[in-house]
């Protein structure tokens, strides 16, 4: 849950809130851009999560963060028992949906985007069903969903997917009357997505928001640079998942189309296709296509049973079917989740042990981050560069009173040109100790198998001040000072290859992160701690 570092600056912002009582507007963390405009487009999960973060620490926003997860896919369950009417089938098909989504269980405000999706499918089966005024609730949802993440255009597109398989419906009707019908059952989906998106209006940065969101969305560096925003990888140890929910997707597509339901058809496909071009919308895909897959399935099963094929299938078939009837009348009992909240319970004790594992303990992984190096860096007027992941969490340890980044993990913010400068310098393009000079840099912090660790080594205007084996910290020769030197470790310290290489790194594959996967290592560092199944 804590695999990624934004967490740390979402939580520094919020702290900024609270203290200021308003939203910030310019930047607070960098040394590159100071009061350049900014904006906090999940302004209040920040808010949350640093008051979380203030009373309970990270475990707090930990814990809570898992709620969220387990909220989600308790309602997916619901709703997918809801609509095929076997919990078997619903139940596995969810827990397909849960591997699916665990490359980014992350302590993040994408996972309230999860939550809300969720929520805004359901309010709209409810109408489906005939309860159209349901839909209503859907722009003051918005309005909530819109101050927490940028994925509030999901909700919106949900419900213009449902306008739209209607329209398909009375185009392809037979008869007038059902043309005529399928036609109007189209109008309230679309007035809820006009009345949602104007209520998305209500945030500190009215339209402004809506702007940033598309130039992100529209900037090359993020698609080309950032492993979410790229295609799949189906070479990892969980793409095994993905591909078993895509095939299923595509056959509830079929049986949907088949029986005119078109808005099945659109939300299914339209996510897979999202899916497949962008990995961070896997997740979103798993929790809209499970309804869908779980109804197809159902629908397959009684259709075996019913078949002329062999007599084990038919039994096979039959014997999920009735072994639900057995135990459907547990699933009506009205309960409280409380094997779920217990279980919660014993994590959130089990984080305040003092003998928690690495697996409880709820901080930064001290391998992965810099832990060691913090105490070289607390002066205030420092100007550091390391690559965007290690900028967040210095961001979290040192701000306010420490020194600043030359960059974090708001690639929306630093924008494409800035972006691609940082880039250059860690790919040790020919002008990167020029452009270090032009930020006058005064400290560099590096991990030790950084192609510009390397280069820095051979350069005769930077020495080695910390070298813990896990982090570097370089500082200019013409400004060294006793007080801070620190000596290196016996792990290797300045004395460590020089040679510049071509450089691979070992990526952690969130679905299971016992196996590794190894990938060229990317400019963006985010990019690689992200990378997904």
């Amino acid at each position: 849950m804590l695999g990624d570092g934004d967490t740390g600056w979402h939580i520094r912002i919020g702290e900024w809130i609270i203290a200021n009582g308003k939203v910030p507007r310019t930047d607070i963390f960098s040394f590159t851009r100071p009061g350049s405009p900014f904006i906090a487009w999940e302004w209040l999960w920040d808010l949350g999560a640093a008051f979380l973060h203030q009373h309970f620490g990270l475990g707090g926003v930990v814990l809570a963060s898992m709620l969220v997860l387990c909220t989600t896919f308790a309602l997916v369950y619901r709703l997918a028992y809801r609509r095929c009417g076997n919990g078997i089938i619903a139940l596995l098909i969810t827990a397909l949906a849960v591997a699916v989504s665990s490359i980014h269980f992350l302590a993040r405000p994408h996972l309230m985007t999860w939550l809300f999706a969720v929520v805004f499918l359901t309010l709209i089966e409810r109408a489906r069903e005939g309860n159209t005024r349901l839909l209503w609730w859907l722009p003051l949802l918005t309005i909530v969903w819109t101050n927490l993440h940028g994925g509030f255009l999901a909700g919106i597109a949900i419900l213009l997917t449902y306008g739209c398989g209607e329209l398909l419906r009375a185009v392809f009707a037979e008869r007038g009357p059902e043309r005529g019908s399928a036609a109007r059952s189209s109008l309230p989906y679309f007035a809820a997505a006009g009345a949602s998106l104007a209520a998305s209006l209500v945030n500190p940065y009215f339209y402004h928001l809506h702007q940033h969101l598309i130039e992100y969305l529209r900037d090359p560096y993020a698609m080309q640079h950032i492993v979410e925003f790229q295609s799949v990888n189906f070479h990892s140890s969980g793409a095994g998942f993905f591909e078993a929910m895509l095939a299923l997707g595509f056959g509830a597509a079929i049986w949907f189309a088949r029986k005119k339901s078109f808005g099945d058809v659109l939300l299914v496909a339209g996510w897979a296709h999202l899916a497949l071009g962008a990995a961070r919308h896997l997740p979103v895909y798993a929790l809209m296509a499970t309804p869908a897959i779980a109804v197809a399935v159902a629908g397959w099963l009684q259709a075996l049973a019913e078949s002329p094929l062999a007599g084990w299938v038919r039994t096979c078939a039959d014997q999920i079917r009735s072994t639900w009837s057995e135990i459907e009348p547990f699933e009506r009992i009205g309960r409280v989740h409380v094997v779920g909240l217990l279980a919660l319970a014993g994590i959130a004790l089990g984080m305040r042990s003092p003998s928690a594992g690495i697996l409880l303990r709820p901080e930064y992984d001290r391998t992965a981050y810099p832990a060691g190096a913090l105490a070289l860096l607390e002066n205030p007027g420092q100007r550091i560069f390391t690559h965007d992941e290690w900028g967040d969490y210095l961001v979290y340890n040192l701000w306010p009173k420490g020194g600043k980044v030359f960059i974090d993990g708001r690639s929306d913010f630093y924008g494409h040109d800035f972006c691609e400068q940082y880039a250059s310098i860690m790919d040790v393009k020919y002008d990167w100790e020029q452009k270090l000079s032009q930020y006058h840099i005064d400290t560099i912090l590096l991990p030790p198998d950084a192609a510009l660790a390397s280069a820095i080594k051979e350069s005769s205007h930077w020495r080695v001040v910390y070298d813990d084996g896990s982090a570097i910290v370089f500082r200019p020769r013409a400004s060294s000072s006793a007080a801070q030197e620190f000596s290196t470790s016996s792990s290797g310290g300045s004395e460590r290859g020089l040679s510049i290489t071509h450089q691979t790194t070992v990526i952690t594959d969130h679905v299971n992160p016992k196996e590794h996967e190894t990938y060229e290592k990317p400019a963006n560092q985010k990019a690689a701690r992200r990378s997904s199944a």
